[in-house]
Order: structure tokens, then sequence, then C-alpha cells
């Protein structure tokens, strides 16, 4: 099968695929997901090494663990889950590590180039990078619960059961990083 007629699958085909030891289905799951995992990362964690070696690890386990995934519908929720396993894995890593976050002068660094550039694309990059960096001061259980709520679009029930704790932490969670990012970025809302 030609490589165009992959691109136009669905992803719980190319998982069924995949899952029958389909090579080419597999590389166009894992290209279609690669960013998304990335991005992940990138609001997890500002190190960048760190970032690309997360993500070829999540991918990697990802792989290897397809065969294993029974409901082909529910792969972006268990896809989630490696993430955020993984991420659980780094920070146990990295308890010693206090500044897994932004180092503060960069971040007034950012705040004091806001508005230098003209036009739409500048000022949306800005910002980007403002929220980014009040996300990577949250705390990570925190900072995990709203990036999988408000960039994964994941319900609260299935951010419950990736994290391990009760609906009712996951609801405290998400108000608290809300809370704390409205605070954060105050001067630009």
């Amino acid at each position: 099968m030609s490589r165009t007629k992959y691109k136009k699958r669905d992803i719980n085909t190319l998982v069924v695929c995949a899952q029958k030891g389909d090579m080419r289905a597999l590389e166009e799951l894992i290209r279609r997901v690669q960013k998304n995992v990335f991005t992940m990362f990138s609001y997890l964690t500002n190190k960048r090494q760190d970032i690309a070696d997360l993500t070829q690890e999540a991918l990697l386990k990802m792989a290897r663990g397809l065969p294993k995934l029974k409901e082909p519908q529910k792969f972006k929720p268990w896809l989630n889950q490696i993430v955020t396993n993984i991420f659980y894995d780094y920070i146990k890593k990295h308890a010693k590590d206090k500044h897994l976050d932004v180092d503060n002068n960069k971040l007034l660094e950012i705040k004091d180039k806001i508005g230098c550039e003209p036009g739409e694309k500048c000022l949306f990059s800005e910002m980007e990078k403002l929220i980014k960096a009040a996300l990577l001061n949250l705390p990570e259980n925190l900072r995990i619960a709203i990036i999988l709520r408000e960039y994964e679009g994941m319900s609260y029930n299935d951010i419950s059961k990736i994290t391990n704790t009760t609906l009712g932490t996951v609801k405290s969670r998400i108000s608290r990083a809300r809370l704390k990012l409205q605070e954060e970025l105050i001067e630009f809302i």
C-alpha cells in the first residue's frame, strides 16, 4: 500500500494495522502523534534535550506496547497515560534537581520583550512563551492536570484514571492551576 493511502486513514485504523505488524501504519501513527507528544513534554519541562529524550522514550513505549492495547478507540488516553507515567518517572529521577522549571531571569526577559515587535504573530508568540513559562512554574501535579485538560482536551474522569487520583482531586488541581495561571498572567489578560 502506498504512503498516501496511510495518510488518509484514521488513527483507529492505523492502530489496528500497526497491531497486526504493518510497519507503514506504525510509521504513520508515530508521524501523527510525535508533535503532540513533544508539545506535551515541552509544557511539562523546559529542558530541550530532556524533551526530545522523553518524546523518543514515549514513542518507543507506544510502539512496543501497541500490540497489548485491547481497544484501539482508547489509543489517545492510553498514549497520554504513557506520557504521564514517563514524566512522573522523570520527576522522580530528578527529584534532587528542584529547579526543573524556568529560570526567573529568562521569564523577566520574556516579559520585557512583550510588544517589542509589531504584528499579531509576534504577540501570539510572546503570549505563548509567557503561558508556557507560567505553566512551567506550576507544581508538577497541577501542571499535569491542567495540560491534560486544556491541551489534550481530556475529561476529568480520564485525568483521574491517568493520574491515579480521585475526581475531586483532579477538579481541585485544575481549579488551583487556573487560579495560579491567572495570578501570573494577570497583567496580560
